[in-house]
């Protein structure tokens, strides 16, 4: 302006500013299409494993999350579906593959529902975990959540199953919390987003104890502890094999503002059983026993240590025996 007044000189202007607005135009473009690549690139990654829902929460700040290996405490999950073996023998292929799929597609479903991550399918068994990528407080709680659908799912598939003349299928469900390595592993042909350690490992034990004492869900004592809204039927204390210590196993009966008045009676028999059973009182076991068979006459797990009763009761009393029950096998 100065110039203009005293020396009568005019500066292109208008190419200048021409140049400014397209520069910022391309910083803005620039800016734009790198997050929207980053946003995409976030979404093809964990776009298999986790709900849309949590991926939308992701892409809102892509930046926080990665698929670097680091360590946090989750749950994990292992369920498996029994009676596919048999069904194979007596079913078509495309049959079974319809079947079981249609089976992993419904239990899948209430994982996501329930902001949980899937891990991978083995077989007829699919493995989850909560708590990564995305942060999420009660984890634990979500999962014992989820446990409980699915076994409620499977009851429904099955009356379907009776209807249309199909066997039915069984569930076992192991949960266990605790430290775990989550990230993106394997080799260089094939990696995925996953949880190793041992935490994960006694979870896969788990699912396989579930066979063992008649039921469809067994979580571990760290997991109980943090559910503290259910209530719980201690199984037993194991030690699994490859462990020293022994931890408490447990299965949730239901909500604790859901339980009936029969099932809280149940609930402090069996505690006193247990107690008894701890102390090698069997004639107290015997007694308590008795009680609680007639409140629940068609338990499994009520005729498993009748029958642990009656061989234990042939020892001499141990004073080194804990009260756990050791497991060699896998």
């Amino acid at each position: 302006f100065w110039l203009y007044l005293g020396e009568g000189l005019v500066l292109p202007l208008a190419s200048a500013l021409v140049m400014a607005l397209t520069a910022f135009a391309l910083n803005m473009s620039y800016g734009y299409f790198v997050e929207s690549r980053s946003k995409r690139e976030l979404a093809h990654l964990f776009g298999t494993y986790v709900p849309p829902e949590l991926v939308d929460e992701m892409v809102k700040d892509p930046d926080s999350y990665s698929m670097k290996a680091t360590s946090k405490e989750l749950t994990v999950m292992f369920c498996d579906m029994r009676g596919f073996t048999k069904m194979s023998e007596k079913m078509e292929p495309t049959q079974l593959q319809a079947l079981l799929n249609g089976v992993f597609s419904r239990l899948t479903d209430l994982i996501r529902a329930n902001r949980g991550t899937i891990d991978k399918y083995m077989g007829d068994c699919v493995m989850a975990f909560w708590g990564a990528p995305v942060e999420t407080p009660e984890h634990a709680r979500l999962a014992v959540k989820t446990a409980l659908e699915m076994a409620t799912t499977v009851r429904k598939i099955n009356e379907e199953h009776r209807a249309k003349g199909i066997p039915e299928i069984g569930v076992g469900v192991g949960l266990n919390t605790g430290p775990m390595c989550v990230g993106d592993m394997g080799s260089d042909i094939r990696r995925s987003y996953t949880v190793i350690g041992d935490a994960v490992n006694l979870g896969s034990r788990l699912e396989g104890l579930s066979k063992v004492y008649g039921v469809d869900i067994v979580v571990s004592e760290s997991t109980r502890k943090l559910v503290p809204e259910f209530g719980w039927q201690e199984l037993d204390r194991v030690r699994v094999k490859g462990k020293e210590q022994s931890v408490g196993i447990y299965w949730p009966m239901a909500p604790v503002d859901r339980l009936e008045k029969a099932q809280n009676d149940e609930l402090k028999a069996w505690a006193t059983f247990l107690k008894a059973y701890r102390a090698q009182d069997w004639d107290q076991c015997d007694l308590m026993m008795l009680n609680l068979q007639r409140m629940n006459a068609k338990k499994y797990l009520y005729e498993l240590y009748s029958e642990r009763v009656a061989s234990m009761r042939l020892l001499p009393f141990d004073p080194e025996w804990d009260g756990a029950t050791n497991f060699e096998t896998k």
